[in-house]
């Protein structure tokens, strides 16, 4: 089987055994259903290249199977509950990742993992909280579709103008300001449509209009005052939308080009004709533009919109500096209160840091959470688990490794870890269920031992 769809059903779990035998798949569709956690197994389907995980509540899920998956190419997790802690630290193993969708998710920023991603070129990252870009974004050299649409975006760092091939940017429904847009945004020599409606935005950058394939330039619902007068020098442009700027003045043509130069005009009255304005409108329009105007209070009216701006950027680095200072005095304080002597003797190795191990690959995320019996067997030098109607059958010729979690006096959690080994095991077996035992008891955390009861051996 090379396709699976399985979208749209009330679907809530997964069998474990379902992937074991579908290691071929290309295209997996598992979108809209009630999926809380992914079997492990799906790190078998190393050949997939689609994977569709839209509209499903993967809340704790930590998506370890991920990185198993190097054929990935296209990934959507639209509406799967997805934050910075349950996302995959890296991704960079997936070389061929070129299309990623984590819209409609709890997002703060731009998860860590993206940035490594070598041949993404579209990527979704609209309708989540995300207040500001990094300036790793530079990474992204073959991206060329990227929608930051409904984020809580105030401005755009300058490396986002080293993404020569980005073709479409999409920023409607932020918080850009007076100097939301950076002035070099005119690198983008690639850009064919430009959105970034529901902002406010007062004035773009000259820059934007040296875009040469510029087609689509979406400014509405803006508090735009004019455009720069290189407007009319996008000579492929197909789609200007400035409408709802109540204040927006259009440039005036210059005077020494000749009309065949220019398909499109740029006049309040004819903007408000096609928009489908009444006759007696534009004409008031055209009546109000005819009288003089004061371009000295209109750039005075603009300093003191921006020096406004700048002074409520300047109330942002003090109370970061407010932050970071009572952070650092807090630290100090829970450092000398560690410090401080007490009557209770500490084990030698509490104090050591333990490093950074991934077990996630022989191990789901939700093993030793209820109290109960749990056994794997080892197979091809992984432990795999044993259902529960073959508890008690041990073979002479393999390994297992036996988890019993149970509730100590206090109602917490606690567990015994033990490895049977078979009398005509043979010694890789033998070898891989001590390692993996230990590996168990890492991935929980446990203080317990590990061991190999001599009356089962």
């Amino acid at each position: 089987m090379l396709v699976l769809n399985l979208s749209h059903n009330s679907i809530d779990t997964i069998p474990n055994q379902l992937f074991i035998n579908l290691t071929d798949l290309l295209y997996l569709d598992l979108s809209e259903n009630r999926l809380e956690s992914l079997p492990p197994q799906m790190r078998r389907l190393v050949h997939l290249q689609t994977l569709v995980l839209n509209g499903n509540p993967l809340l704790h899920a930590q998506l370890r199977q991920f990185p198993a998956m190097t054929a990935l190419q296209t990934l959507h997790l639209r509406s799967t509950q997805r934050t910075q802690s349950n996302l995959p630290t890296s991704l960079e193993g997936l070389s061929n990742l070129a299309d990623v969708d984590l819209s409609c998710n709890d997002l703060t920023r731009v998860p860590e993992c993206l940035y490594t991603l070598p041949s993404l070129r579209r990527l979704n990252l609209s309708s989540n909280q995300i207040t500001e870009l990094s300036l790793c974004i530079d990474q992204w050299v073959h991206v060329e579709t990227l929608n930051l649409s409904r984020n809580q975006l105030t401005s755009l760092p300058s490396a986002i103008c080293k993404l020569s091939k980005l073709k479409k940017l999409y920023l409607n429904s932020n918080k850009l300001d007076f100097d939301g847009l950076p002035s070099g945004i005119g690198k983008l020599t690639n850009l064919e449509e430009f959105m970034a409606a529901n902002n406010n935005l007062e004035l773009v950058p000259e820059s934007l209009c040296r875009c040469p394939k510029l087609r689509k330039l979406v400014l509405n619902k803006n508090h735009l005052v004019t455009l720069p007068e290189a407007i009319h020098f996008l000579t492929e442009i197909e789609v200007l939308d400035v409408r709802e700027n109540p204040n927006l003045v259009m440039p005036p043509k210059p005077a020494d080009r000749a009309a065949e130069w220019y398909n499109i005009d740029f006049s309040l009255q004819n903007q408000l004709r096609l928009a489908g304005a009444s006759p007696a409108t534009v004409a008031a329009a055209a009546a109000a533009g005819s009288g003089p105007k004061d371009p000295m209070a209109r750039k005075m009216r603009l300093r003191r919109r921006k020096d406004s701006a700048q002074d409520d950027q300047a109330k942002q680095v003090l109370k970061g500096m407010s932050d970071v200072a009572q952070e650092k005095n807090k630290k100090q304080e829970e450092s000398a209160d560690a410090r401080a002597p007490s009557g209770k003797v500490r084990r030698w190795d509490q104090g050591l840091e333990k490093p950074r191990l991934d077990y996630s690959e022989f191990f789901t995320e939700d093993v030793g959470q209820l109290p109960g019996l749990t056994i794997w067997q080892i197979e091809n030098f992984v432990p795999v688990l044993v259902e529960e109607a073959f508890h008690g059958k041990f073979y002479e010729a393999d390994c297992y490794i036996v988890l019993k979690t149970f509730l100590d006096d206090s109602g917490s959690l606690n567990w015994e870890i033990y490895y049977w080994i078979g009398g005509e095991a043979t010694l890789d077996k033998k070898a891989c269920s001590a390692i993996h035992a230990v590996n168990l008891r890492n991935y929980l955390g446990a203080e317990c031992t590990c061991e190999a009861p001599s009356l089962f051996r």
